[in-house]
């Protein structure tokens, strides 16, 4: 996790433009460089670097002596660098994971390049031998980026927003900084100017297919829908997922919510830890009030798992004092994504404050992936489910990924997310859309007399349960007569909770 940050075109002296790169710092503690590029005095690069893999020759921009005339700036990970260099006998000059884009662009352009990269990532690559500029961010935006580029040509980029909005330009009206899109490149003309004009605009992936470099994946599937083979390939894929993901040459933790997603990346990352041997115990780390359900849910858990853990507690009072640094973090005003980044920036402050880890895992995607969100209770058919988790997919960037980028990068620390792992996405969304719903919908209930025309289920407990019957023991329904249920009411549920004359016994 890094910061990056560059102009192309600047009207303005850089010595002065540069003071706004320093606005994300926070993004990579560890080193500073500001470059400007040859032949382009107007051209410029800045980098906040977190040193995590090739700590020796990690600064940037990355330049090696096979392709002088390539400047590259990222930031990201490559959990795929050494697979690639393998099998297209690629010559590495360095023990970074980024040099692998400079190779494949060389072999392959751009758009080809970023499909090939299983990771996540966003870059500004300059090829002053063919004058050409490129942008491109990974396919659910997990890695920011923003841009500006003015009528006359001139091209500001940075890994927040912040970092642009103080940039000096000749023109009486603001900027127009927006979100580079998540899954695109483009392509910009290099003028002897400094200036730029894009050229190109494309998509080089999206959510619902499978990603190009699955060639160059070992984990292997099996094509059949059986329930047994699909839970088997989604097992194989999500702890592949993790896997790759230990590729770091610092501390490891883990948020830990105790709820099914962060324990789940939890557990699983503990047990590849120690398969692999990694020389010291995982650590997770949950936040709350006092003993709120999330503080105890996630002790039991690290208990299960054997996990080093922390718990951090804070008041409301604490959470309402971070509210203004949040915002300014996270530079959106959206409800949710404010309410739930309070906790995950007070957490990450610990972390970095009290402890060795720098690396971060955590459960981002898994709802928008899994259907997990209440409200799809009532998606009005499968169809209609599979729709809304794409849209959720790729509007990650906007909220949930934009909430744990910048709340652990407001503190220098490398956010990594296995549910986004490309792999496992395409093959998730893959699925037939009736397999993927997570719970009986009401389009099932309305269908439910014709499906079962003896004894149709009435509320959507029974149809689950009729489901997994027909499962285990299909045509047998005539097994059962009737269903258990109170006499003189219309009920449709046997539990005495639902008639009107219950009275619960309350607590003494």
């Amino acid at each position: 996790m890094c910061g990056i940050w560059a102009l192309f075109g600047s009207d303005e002296c850089l010595s002065v433009q540069c003071t706004s790169a320093m606005k994300i710092s926070h993004r990579g503690p560890d080193a500073f460089r500001f470059e400007n590029v040859n032949g382009f005095t107007n051209c410029c690069f800045g980098f906040h670097r977190l040193a995590i893999v090739d700590q020796l020759y990690g600064m940037q921009p990355l330049r090696i002596k096979k392709f002088p005339f390539l400047w590259l700036c990222y930031n990201g990970e490559i959990y795929n660098h050494h697979k690639l260099g393998e099998q297209l006998d690629f010559d590495y000059q360095t023990k970074m994971d980024g040099e692998v884009l400079l190779h494949l662009y060389d072999r392959f352009g751009v758009k080809k390049m970023a499909s090939l990269l299983d990771g996540v990532f966003a870059f500004i690559l300059l090829d002053t031998s063919n004058r050409k500029v490129c942008l491109g961010r990974d396919t659910y935006g997990v890695r920011p980026m923003f841009k500006f580029l003015t009528e006359d040509g001139f091209l500001g980029v940075c890994s927040e927003a912040k970092g642009l909005i103080n940039v000096s330009h000749g023109l009486t009206s603001p900027t127009n900084i927006v979100a580079f899109p998540p899954g695109f490149v483009e392509i910009f003309d290099l003028k002897p100017t400094g200036k730029v004009q894009s050229i190109q605009i494309e998509e080089f992936h999206c959510c619902t297919k499978e990603p190009a470099h699955a060639m160059y994946d070992s984990v292997e599937m099996s094509t059949s829908f059986n329930e047994k083979m699909v839970k088997s390939n989604i097992k194989a894929l999500f702890e592949n997922a993790v896997k790759k993901r230990l590729m770091a040459h610092r501390r490891i933790g883990c948020l830990l919510s105790g709820g099914l997603d962060s324990s789940l990346v939890a557990a699983t990352l503990v047990k590849l830890a120690t398969e692999e041997k990694l020389p010291y115990p995982i650590q997770t780390f949950s936040i709350g009030t006092d003993d709120s359900p999330d503080i105890l849910a996630a002790r039991k858990v690290a208990a299960h798992i054997g996990s080093e853990h922390h718990e951090v507690n804070f008041s409301i009072e604490e959470g309402i004092e971070a509210v203004e640094e949040v915002i300014f973090h996270l530079e959106t005003y959206d409800i949710t994504t404010i309410r739930a980044s309070v906790g995950m920036y007070l957490l990450s402050k610990y972390i970095r404050q009290k402890t060795d880890s720098v690396v971060i895992f955590s459960g981002e995607g898994s709802d928008e992936l899994t259907q997990g969100y209440i409200y799809f209770h009532k998606a009005p058919s499968p169809k209609a489910a599979a729709e809304e988790s794409v849209r959720l997919m790729k509007e990650l960037f906007l909220f949930d990924v934009l909430r744990a980028d910048r709340t652990t990068a407001a503190f220098g620390l490398e956010l990594r997310v296995p549910f986004l792992d490309h792999r496992f996405t395409a093959y998730y969304m893959s699925l037939p859309e009736e397999m993927r719903i997570p719970k009986v919908n009401d389009d099932l209930m309305e269908k439910a007399h014709k499906t079962f025309p003896h004894n149709p289920p009435r509320t959507k407990e029974a149809y689950f349960f009729r489901q997994v019957f027909e499962k285990q023991y299909p045509g047998r329904a005539q097994w059962l007569s009737h269903y258990w249920m109170p006499r003189w009411i219309n009920a449709t549920d046997p539990s005495a909770r639902t008639l009107t004359i219950y009275k619960p016994v309350k607590d003494q």
